[in-house]
């Protein structure tokens, strides 16, 4: 048995890697809004923050009622009571990474995790 898996992405809207990965730890999808749309509904999260990666074109989020310009190689944290809702520019489209993981969960990281 391998101790790994790999995909390749699609240009589709949106892709879970959650089951293509077998992750077992987060949640991670990559989107795509097409320019002067947006995700069609407000959430928030039980117990899951989400970290966002904006990859390309511009646009903004709105997080409980604060307007957050978005921008190629911008990064945001969003803690999960947080409300929130994601808006793709009216001439640009905005294709970003989501990843999402249990709050307070990592115990190790980086050099504290590796095994030499």
């Amino acid at each position: 048995m391998k101790n790994y898996d790999k995909i390749s992405s699609t240009n589709a809207p949106r892709t879970e890697l959650h089951d293509a990965l077998g992750l077992t730890g987060a949640e991670i999808s990559i989107n795509t809004l097409a320019a002067g749309t947006g995700v069609p509904f407000v959430h928030a999260h039980k117990q899951n923050e989400e970290i966002y990666a904006i990859l390309e074109g511009t646009g903004h989020a709105v997080i409980d009622g604060e307007e957050v310009s978005l921008a190629a190689g911008d990064f945001v944290r969003i803690s999960p009571a947080a409300k929130r809702q994601f808006f793709a520019a009216d001439d640009a489209a905005l294709k970003y990474l989501c990843i999402q993981v249990k709050a307070h969960s990592i115990e190790g990281y980086t050099a504290a995790d590796a095994v030499m």
